[in-house]
């Protein structure tokens, strides 16, 4: 099959929820043609920033600002100048577009990528939205209407965009994350020095850290670690929450508990996990379809449109995880994970229910999508 160069814009950020899987596609363009050319555009202040120019692509910042819900003096301040930056997005976004003349645009979601999208539909450029979430907001619903192609991570999408135009297609993740086999959890074992004989949990609360994990796990040791005398945990607090955590535990006596703001190798970390806590953000979601892995969801109640108790039940009612509100994990999150782990039959279920929700080749589907809404529009480009 031939891959011809195209010129791709790839829009949206925010989070490493948006950012990772934006530069696996435009690794999966490049892999597919290294001629190919990737414009990154992101919002200014935010990590995409950062993160993309150090996977070795260009991008650039448009001065757009999310609304902001909770009611205070600078939230008030940042929200009246939404509109006149939205605005002004918009006229840098068609500015971009008109310089870099790329084939097509694809939104995956954050604040750049309505700006983005909505001036290269205006200017005639053909649009792919990649959504990542099991609950499609606003911005993208409108945009569905005009976009070539929609990939999507979970079935039941037709509630938000055109059946014709939707694929299911998975989120793309980092090319680490494969199914553990026996000898890779040996290696994330020894890698993080847990004991083999002993169970295992892995804590996951994003680069900044989830103050309800958190509070969880303080609770539980100050009530004294009940049940968990066979059991080894990695807790990534966050880095937001390193100074405080590290405070917390100076002094205890908890070999058993290792504490960290950053885990670098997740596929080890995974690995080495007989069931993982975490958020329930769409890659984190997918991430663990893809490496077979039983986990419990404590959905942040902080995101629009609640997108994270969606993504979580997606794998619930297909008994691929289990899920407990943020209001109720201080109280009952431990208790339940260490019932749960002594259940070696229902671990077994949840990491075969899925593994069988885990759709690896994300990356490749939407690139072919991306040549196939091309070719629509430029036959010479189609597949």
């Amino acid at each position: 099959m031939e891959y011809k160069p195209i010129r791709a814009i790839i829009s949206g950020g925010g989070t490493g929820g948006h950012i990772f899987p934006a530069v696996s596609i435009a690794g999966q363009l490049k892999a597919c043609n290294p001629s190919t050319e990737v414009l990154f555009v992101g919002a200014e202040g935010k990590m995409e920033m950062e993160k993309v120019p150090a996977a070795g692509y260009e991008i650039v910042g448009l001065p757009i600002v999310g609304l902001q819900r909770q009611l205070n003096l600078r939230n008030i301040i940042n929200d009246i100048q939404v509109p006149f930056k939205v605005v002004a997005s918009l006229l840098k976004a068609r500015k971009v577009i008109r310089k870099f003349r790329p084939d097509i645009a694809i939104g995956v979601g954050g604040y750049a990528s309505a700006p983005l999208l909505w001036s290269a539909q205006a200017m005639g450029i053909p649009t792919l939205i990649q959504e990542q979430n099991g609950f499609a907001g606003l911005a993208n619903k409108t945009l569905g209407k005009k976009a070539g192609s929609i990939c999507v991570a979970y079935e039941g999408m037709e509630r938000f965009f055109p059946k014709e135009k939707i694929v299911l297609s998975g989120n793309p993740i980092r090319s680490q994350i494969v199914p553990v086999t026996p000898e890779m959890k040996a290696e994330g074992l020894a890698f993080y020095g847990m004991n083999p004989d002993k169970k295992h949990i892995l804590i996951v609360g994003g680069s900044l850290g989830s103050g309800t994990l958190n509070r969880a796990m303080r609770k539980w040791i100050e009530d004294g670690c009940t049940g968990g005398e066979d059991v080894e945990i990695l807790w990534q607090c966050g880095k937001y929450y390193k100074a405080d955590t590290d405070a917390f535990m100076a002094g205890r006596d908890l070999p058993g508990i290792t504490h960290t703001d950053f885990i670098a190798r997740m596929d080890l970390a995974y690995a080495m996990a007989d069931l993982v806590i975490s958020r329930s953000g769409a890659s984190t979601v997918s991430e663990l379809c893809a490496a077979h892995k039983a986990a419990i969801f404590v959905p942040s109640p902080n995101v629009a449109e609640d997108h994270q108790t969606h993504n979580a039940m997606a794998l619930v009612r297909k008994g691929a995880a289990m899920l407990v509100r943020d209001d109720e994990a201080v109280e009952s999150l431990m208790a339940t994970a260490l019932y749960t782990l002594k259940d070696s039959r229902k671990i077994a279920a949840m990491e075969e229910a899925a593994g069988a929700l885990a759709l690896p080749d994300a990356a490749q589907t939407i690139v072919d999508e991306v040549y196939r809404v091309i070719g629509e529009n430029n036959p010479d480009y189609g597949l």
